[in-house]
């Protein structure tokens, strides 16, 4: 079966972006020629999933920044609402988390990419996800998107290391303990 990767930023206390979806904060962060794992993430996998508002916002960043297969799950947006340009990487799905990840083996897909809070939420929740890499951002936003929420039981994760960075970020990579994902299933 497919595996879901996770590799996002949050805020030191746990958001993605702020209420209105905002990344603004993050920029400042970015640093050309830091290597934060980001490339070898994208050379590992086969495509990405995002939910519908990380779709939205990245549009918003002007170039479409992936070179790999992208399936946006959504139940608003369809296919017909993809730019032209876009259409032949990016396609909508409505189906549900492990539907889809069944539909991507049968089309050969190994690695998939989840990007987005809720998106990520409902892949953990449902065992679909392999491994995280959480990289802290070194501000404080105090509101926002948080990449978790409630969650109705403990998911056990299994810390492979933690990377900092000249610029104060803070990788770490946590695989998700297959017991904890069964118990769920």
């Amino acid at each position: 079966m497919t595996t879901g990767h996770v590799f996002i930023a949050t805020s030191l206390d746990g958001f993605i972006a702020r209420a209105d979806g905002d990344v603004d904060w993050l920029s400042k962060y970015v640093v050309e020629g830091e290597d934060t794992g980001y490339d070898a993430m994208i050379a590992s996998i086969d495509g990405l999933v995002m939910g519908s508002g990380t779709y939205q916002k990245v549009l918003t960043f002007g170039e479409w920044p992936y070179p790999k297969p992208v399936v946006v799950v959504s139940r608003s947006i369809k296919q017909e609402d993809i730019p032209a340009n876009l259409r032949e990487r990016v396609r909508v799905t409505d189906k549900s988390p492990a539907e889809l990840m069944e539909e991507l083996d049968e089309h050969g897909w190994k690695r998939a990419y989840v990007d987005g809070g809720r998106l990520i939420q409902s892949f953990l929740n449902q065992g679909l996800i392999e491994d995280m890499i959480v990289t802290n951002v070194p501000i404080l936003i105090g509101s926002g998107l948080p990449l978790f929420g409630s969650m109705p039981e403990d998911i056990e994760l299994e810390h492979f290391g933690t990377r900092s960075f000249p610029s104060g970020l803070v990788s770490s990579k946590y695989k998700v303990l297959k017991d904890s994902q069964a118990a769920r299933l």
